[in-house]
């Protein structure tokens, strides 16, 4: 869009004012400058904050000597950032390391940025700073927001006289809404029709969850210390010519001086500008072995080192070609026999400390967790070294000739006991009494322990480990510890006074760390002279270990390191955590790789031993709130980002509205990660804070509305189009706001800032954004000259109804109020109008004579058009108005009530004023005209609303000038419908409210009994079957207080209007059970369920007192009403009719008419299968038919039923009434339906075995028949084949049990079981043979298929038959060759014209044999597959354990020699090795 300076401003204002207020000459598009300046005292926060006692200054100036270069505007940005380049630029300028000082922005670096990007200042055209774009911003073209008004004006949809909410035609004749007029929520919109709201644009805040983008950690690398540590490595030729070998880096030290050592046995140590102070060692270093621990002084002066061959040697730093000291390992024959301690030879120094701030006080601690106390003195200008071990013990074994330590007992030695972590106690900035202690605390898989080296050694804590988390077997060798020295409590404070506080040892094991605070007390001890023998008492000091926070990390803890007294850094296999001690809440939490760090040997570090696993703490230090790396390629230091280093972060990328929602962020404490570098006290941390957030607003606005930003290279394209910057404009906006509200001052948001847009001619823009915080409640106050701006935004653009709506939003002492009156008055803005008139002049009775005209006008049109008019819903409004006076004063109310309840015509206003009339001009003014007009315009809602009004305490006022009460009210609406033309449905809703407030104000609203009958008959006799159910709750409530006299009278009235529940409720109370019962048959209201609920109840009261029998009466209203219950529920009305009625049965099967048999069928299922009855809603009626007490006849009934509706389910029936059921009758009627397999089961039972089988082979020829006479009719249907061999399978299978179940009981029965299989099997064969000899000459298509597929499904029942038959036949009682031999005999198959039996067997036998050797070959096959399977598997095992697993190194673990060496004995290469739990050893080494 165009931008350009407008004519449209403010009255009072001018178009140069806010020039002015940039100032003469002041460069007001530097933003990042201006940055600088915000955040110049920041500096001094910092200076503060440190040790006091170290020399050197800790300053960051470095550069990262690696970048790569990036876009122009971020080149210049970091110009101004880091002063320090600016000196020189020809080259990159050496990294210092010291600590950073915060970047400041301020109104001088404004301008000289501004000069920068100023044509002027650069010859060469670069592009400015990029602006980014965020999705929380709002946009016009698709952020749009449907706005919820104010509750108090939603119109109800349900009124409080109704029971339910009313129906559709009613609530359309009365409303009238059209569909637009709802909201998302289904509320009536509040709007009025003129002003016809819809889903208009508007700006959508997304306020969620805030993200600081940038570096948690701003990682530098120290190219100068790098390129000396990791350079390429000397030539042979240059080594051979005298050359140093520095090898490579394998530990790292830092506390003021950063000193890393080599696997040639050197020392270098640089300052933190990575000047190379020294090396420490000569060439002859490489002999003691690589430095695998390393330590510098508290002074900075003296470096000790630990050896992997177990030395450890104490540098000068003045001189430190040579050691000053050097301790020798000892001698395991020595130490075996207690002539020397210290380390045995080839044990690696995985720890070296300082103790306290003495030189020659050394601990160190080696990787067979020995760990040894080292006092380098002089006696006589002597060495005089003592040495004390602190922890472990040496092994038990000596050694053998020729060798060394004994393998086995040494490895499991080493195994148990290593030393995870050891420290001692550094000197803090503040004295504390421990430091006379000379703590060292030593940490292994199993305990943490802490010694005492003065006065004299002593063990003053040992805290074993507790069960921990940990999820693999590694964790259990992770552990590192970190101590944290006494300072001052108030330390970097400016009044810097105040007690010390306590050492703090943090510690770990797998995932848990622990804190732990270290304080002296004393006590008094007794002690006796040795000289005089004499007893006093002394204090004596003594340690207490306090434990204070403990919590649970992700993962297993490899190193942590204090970043300060609030901060521990942490380092997992996969990430890097800050966690501030004081909340154990991790404030950052960033992946991080520490395999990129150098491990402590990377030749000798075996990675598949669970001690060596993650063993990095030697590469990381911290100091001063630096992180110091050493990785594998670089050696790197790291700074946790302040809060201003996010902001300056976006400030670089060009996103000063990040930056200020960045700082807002911090202000309202909702800022994600650290609070370094803000002040710990809320009140101060707030007044920097608010400060930094105004500055920053204001440097802002000044950049975005700038000369050179207005009219620089943004707003063209490449190829010269224009673009669209109304974004910045935008997010300004909603940014400020943002800001402002936070901190509660709007100021600069509605001064400055309004006036920069205004004088650039785009304030739509602002007033467009604004709307949004007005809208949704954020920002209620507005001055003036902004609400008239935002109103007659919308009314010159003809959008009334969103100028509507800011009124209402608005608080009424912000409106300029003959405007917006003559806005809503112009347009018809009821809603608005009512809330300018109520709200911001009080006065409740002026909007009530503006809409007086306008309902008598939709009266009118009513009448003319007999329809409703498109005004009602917003005419409506004014309805509620006492409602919304409950909260205001009393006086006010009091006008309302004289005013609408006026018996006569008034002049309003009252001086100067003109008469309100209510009918057209040539008619005369009825009594109470306004309560009159109102109740014809919607009876309904004027009396929902004086409903509510009438709950306000304003009617509980005893004052005696208070003449307005709820029984006037009431008398008044009493005398309106005496006497006027509403119509019935209004005097019904008059009746509804005088009768449900009667007994509500019972107290107040006092009638004579009189009036209350009449009331009750008018409620009864109310012709609207739409108010039926509201007119019986107003019943309900008029009769807790009035018992009418003629009850007999009321009782009919009421079973003509339909009040079922007080119909019920009177006939329980009076025990008249029958007309109960009537009563609930006859309310439509109840549904089904609680219709048979209550009918259960009223049958079971009414048996109480009739002997526990239902009384005849009853029955017969049952009777009456089975029909009705039929249609209703069918299964309950069949469970209520056993439980009360069991003779109704019948009566209930004729009331369903023999015609639908379907339906008796399903009566009668509830009462005989079980299985129905499990449903729930069975339950209500807490019944279950019992079987002995059911009619014979009806269990004839269901069985004849049964076996034409569901034949499959005939036999459970039947064993379910096995005990209950006539046999002989059951079976009759099954074999009349068919169901033979059901009369074969029946016989059966009885044991009828062979009568059975008889009456099978009887109904095997029958269906055998009907089979050939359908495939011989040519009319016939071919579909009743398949019926008549679904029989016969049943018939044949139903044999087959039969047969096998007398078989299993041979021994029991006198049956001849192989008469009966012979019985069986010739059957099945006659009428196979039957169909296979029927000529298939005069047979169609349709009948050929249909007799094959016969004779395919009987050979396979003849088949199953057979299988069963040769699973029996191993008995004695059963010869499979005499039934072979019966079943081949050609006179068993009379009648066959072609064909022998031999044919058909051979048929089913082929057949089965077929079957066999399928079954055969699939279990070969699944058996060659799974030895295959299993072979492959174990194969591959035994080849895997074969090949071994290969060493990570290629060195003895024991003897640290090559594996191949040559044997000095014999001259030979001895290639013995020994591999033990992934370790490789010598044969002798381990032997």
């Amino acid at each position: 869009m165009a931008e350009g300076r407008g004519s449209d401003e403010r009255p009072g204002s001018s178009s140069s004012s806010a020039v002015t207020s940039h100032g003469e000459g002041e460069a007001a598009g530097d933003y990042s400058a201006r940055m600088e300046e915000l955040f110049d005292d920041e500096n001094e926060l910092e200076e503060g904050f440190g040790d006091d006692c170290d020399d050197e200054a800790f300053v960051y100036d470095g550069v990262d000597a690696e970048r790569v270069a990036v876009a122009n505007y971020q080149q210049q940005l970091r110009a101004v950032l880091e002063k320090d380049d600016s000196d020189d630029n020809s080259r990159s300028p050496p990294y210092d390391v010291a600590s950073p000082k915060p970047v400041e922005v301020g109104d001088a670096a404004l301008q000289q940025w501004h000069g920068q990007l100023s044509p002027e200042a650069s010859p060469v055209s670069s592009p400015p700073p990029t602006m980014v774009v965020h999705d929380d911003l709002p946009s016009e073209d698709r952020l749009r927001a449907v706005v919820h008004p104010p509750q108090p004006f939603v119109h109800p949809s349900v009124s409080r006289l109704r029971s339910v909410p009313p129906p559709s035609p009613a609530q359309s004749t009365n409303f009238g809404l059209p569909p637009d007029s709802l909201t998302p929520t289904g509320r009536h919109s509040p709007l009025s029709h003129a002003s016809n709201i819809s889903r208009v644009s508007s700006p959508l805040r997304h306020d969620g969850e805030l993200t600081v983008d940038g570096e948690t950690f701003r990682w530098t690398s120290l190219q100068t210390a790098t390129s000396q540590l990791f350079g390429r490595r000397q030539s042979k030729a240059a080594l051979l010519l005298g050359a140093s070998n520095l090898g490579s880096p394998t530990v790292l030290a830092a506390n003021g001086l950063i000193c890393v050592g080599t696997d040639a046995g050197r020392i270098l140590v640089f300052d933190f500008k990575q000047t190379l102070l020294c090396m420490c060692g000569n060439d002859s270093a490489s002999r003691i072995g690589p430095v695998s621990a390393l330590a510098l002084s508290h002074d900075h002066t003296y470096v000790a080192s630990g050896h992997e061959s177990g030395y450890v040697q104490l540098f000068n730093l003045k001189h430190p070609h040579s050691p000053v000291r050097t301790i020798a390992p000892a001698p395991l024959p020595l130490v075996l026999s207690g002539k020397q301690e210290g380390h045995l030879a080839g044990s690696c120094i995985v720890d070296v400390a300082f103790v306290a701030g003495r030189h020659t006080a050394i601990i160190s601690a080696d990787e067979y967790g020995l760990a040894f106390y080292h006092n380098l003195g002089k006696i006589l200008f002597v060495e005089a070294s003592d040495t004390i071990r602190i922890l472990g013990n040496y092994p038990q074994s000596g050694p053998t000739e020729g060798s060394s330590l004994q393998f086995r007992s040494f490895r499991r030695w080493r195994l148990r006991n290593p030393v995870l972590s050891m420290e001692a106690l550094p000197l803090g900035t503040a004295p504390h009494p421990t430091d006379a202690y000379q703590l060292v605390a030593m940490l292994t898989p199993s305990k943490l322990i802490v010694v005492g080296m003065r006065p004299t050694p002593k063990t003053w804590l040992k805290h074993l480990r507790e069960g921990t988390p940990d999820s693999t077997a590694s964790d259990r060798y992770c552990g590192t510890l970190a101590w944290f020295p006494s300072i001052k409590a108030n330390e970097g404070k400016k009044n810097d006074v105040g007690e010390s506080t306590s050492p703090v040892i943090a510690y770990s094991w797998g995932k848990i760390i622990q804190l732990m605070r270290v304080s002296e007390t004393k006590i008094k001890q007794v002690v006796t002279s040795s000289r005089t023998g004499k007893k006093r008492e002394i204090e004596v000091g003594a340690l207490v270990f306090q434990n204070c926070k403990k919590w649970v990390a992700d993962d297993a803890v490899l190193a942590l390191q204090w970043l300060n007294m609030n901060q521990l850094v942490v380092f997992t296999a996969v990430s890097l955590l800050v966690y501030d001690v004081r909340t154990t809440d991790a404030l950052e939490h960033v992946p991080f790789d520490t395999s990129t760090l150098l491990p402590r040997i990377p030749k000798h570090t075996n990675h598949r031993d669970p001690e060596s696993i993650g063993d990095i703490a030697h590469a990381v230090r911290t100091h001063k709130g630096k992180i110091f790396l050493l990785k594998r390629s670089q050696l790197q230091v790291g700074t946790l980002s302040t809060w201003a280093d996010k902001i300056l972060s976006c400030v670089e990328r060009g996103d000063f509205l990040k930056a200020i929602d960045i700082t807002r962020a911090y202000y309202t404490g909702e800022a994600p990660g650290n609070r370094n570098g803000l002040p710990d006290d809320p009140e101060e941390r707030t007044t920097v804070l608010q400060n930094k957030l105004h500055e920053l607003m204001v440097a802002s606005a000044r950049y975005v509305f700038s000369e050179d930003r207005m009219t620089d290279g943004t707003h063209f394209s490449p190829d010269g189009r224009g673009v669209d910057r109304t974004f910045i404009f935008e997010g300004l906006v909603v940014t400020c706001a943002r800001a402002c509200i936070a901190m509660s001052n709007y100021d600069f948001l509605f001064e400055e800032l309004f006036q920069y847009f205004d004088n650039s001619g785009i304030s739509q823009i602002y007033l467009g954004q604004l709307e949004a915080f007005v809208l949704d409640g954020t920002i209620r106050s507005i001055p003036p000259w902004i609400t008239q701006r935002l109103v007659a935004l919308h009314d010159g653009s003809g959008r009334l109804d969103l100028a509507e709506r800011i009124i209402w939003h608005i608080e009424p002492t912000c409106l300029d109020i003959n405007q917006a009156i003559r806005l809503c008055q112009a347009n018809e803005l009821w809603d608005a109008l009512i809330y300018i008139y109520t709200r911001a002049l009080h006065d409740y009775v002026s909007p009530i004579v503006e809409l007086l005209p306008l309902i008598r006008k939709t009266l009118a049109f009513r009448q003319q058009t007999n329809r409703t008019s498109r005004t009602d819903p917003m005419v409506k409004l004014i309805l509620a108005e006492s409602h919304w006076m409950s909260g205001e004063a009393h006086v006010a109310m009091k006008d309302i009530y004289h005013f609408v309840f006026n018996g006569r015509s008034a002049i309003w206003p009252p001086q100067g004023g003109s008469l309100i009339l209510t009918s057209d001009d040539s008619g005369t003014e009825p009594t109470y005209p306004y309560a009159r007009l109102l109740l014809r315009f919607d009876a309904e809602s004027f009396l929902h609303c004086l409903d509510l009004a009438f709950e306000s305490s304003f009617f509980n006022d005893d004052d005696e000038s208070h003449d307005v009460s709820r029984l006037w009210i009431v008398t008044i609406l009493s005398d309106i419908i005496s006497d006027s033309n509403l119509t019935p449905f209004d005097i019904t809703f008059v009746n509804i409210f005088i009768a449900r407030n009667v007994p509500k104000y019972s107290q107040d609203i006092r009638q004579p009994p009189s009036i209350l009958q009449n009331l009750l008959i008018s409620l009864a006799t109310s012709m609207d079957a739409s108010t039926r159910e509201d007119r019986q709750l107003a019943a309900e409530y008029l009769l807790s207080v009035y018992n009418p006299n003629d009850s007999v009278f009321i009782m009919k009235l009421f079973e003509d209007a339909g009040f079922h529940r007080i119909l019920q409720r009177w006939h329980r109370q009076e025990r008249r059970w029958p007309q109960l019962l009537q009563s609930y048959l006859d309310d439509s209201a109840l549904g089904p369920l609680n219709l048979f609920m209550s009918v259960d109840e009223v049958l079971a009261l009414s048996m109480r007192g009739n002997n526990m029998t239902v009384p005849s009466s009853m029955i017969q209203k049952l009777t009456g009403a089975l029909g009705p219950l039929l249609q209703s529920n069918m299964r309950l009305t069949a469970i209520l009719i056993d439980k009360f009625a069991p003779a109704l049965h019948q009566t209930a099967l004729d009331t369903i008419g023999p015609a639908d048999r379907r339906k008796q069928y399903e009566y009668l299922v509830y009462l005989f299968d079980p299985q129905t009855q499990l449903d729930e809603e069975d339950n209500i009626l807490l019944h279950r038919p019992d079987l002995p007490n059911i009619d014979k006849s009806l269990q004839r009934l269901f069985v004849t039923l049964q076996c034409h509706f569901a034949p499959p389910d005939v036999i459970d029936t039947l064993d379910r009434m096995r005990n209950h059921v006539d046999w002989s009758s059951v079976e009759q009627i099954c074999e009349e339906n068919r169901a033979y397999g059901a009369v074969l089961w029946a016989m059966s039972q009885r044991g009828f075995t062979q009568s059975a089988l008889l009456k099978a082979a009887a109904f095997e020829k029958r269906l055998t028949f009907d089979i050939v006479q359908t495939l011989t009719t040519s009319d016939s249907a071919t579909t009743d084949v398949g019926d008549y061999l679904s029989s016969l399978l049943e018939i044949g299978r139903r044999g087959t049990t039969m047969c096998l179940e007398q078989s299993a009981a041979s021994g029991l029965t006198e049956v001849i079981l192989e008469d009966i299989w012979f019985q069986l099997l010739s059957s099945q064969l006659q009428s196979i043979h039957t169909v296979s000899t029927l000529q298939t000459s005069g047979l169609n298509d349709a009948q050929d298929a249909a007799r094959t597929t016969v004779l395919s499904t009987l050979r396979g029942l003849v088949q199953e038959t057979f299988a069963s038959f040769v699973s029996i036949s191993s008995t004695q009682a059963v010869s499979f060759p005499r039934i072979f031999k019966r079943l081949v005999d050609p006179g068993l198959y009379t009648g066959s014209s072609s064909g022998t039996p031999y044919t058909e067997f051979r048929t089913i036998l082929t057949s089965m044999l077929e079957s066999y050797r399928t079954d055969e070959d699939m279990l070969v096959i699944s058996k060659h597959l799974l030895s295959r399977d299993v072979f492959d598997t174990v194969e591959e095992y035994t080849k895997e354990k074969l090949r071994g697993w290969s060493a990570s190194h290629s060195i003895c673990t024991y003897c640290h020699n090559s594996l191949l060496r040559s044997d000095i004995r014999d001259g030979q290469t001895d290639t013995r090795l020994v591999i033990s739990r992934s370790a490789i050893y010598h044969k002798q080494c381990a032997s």
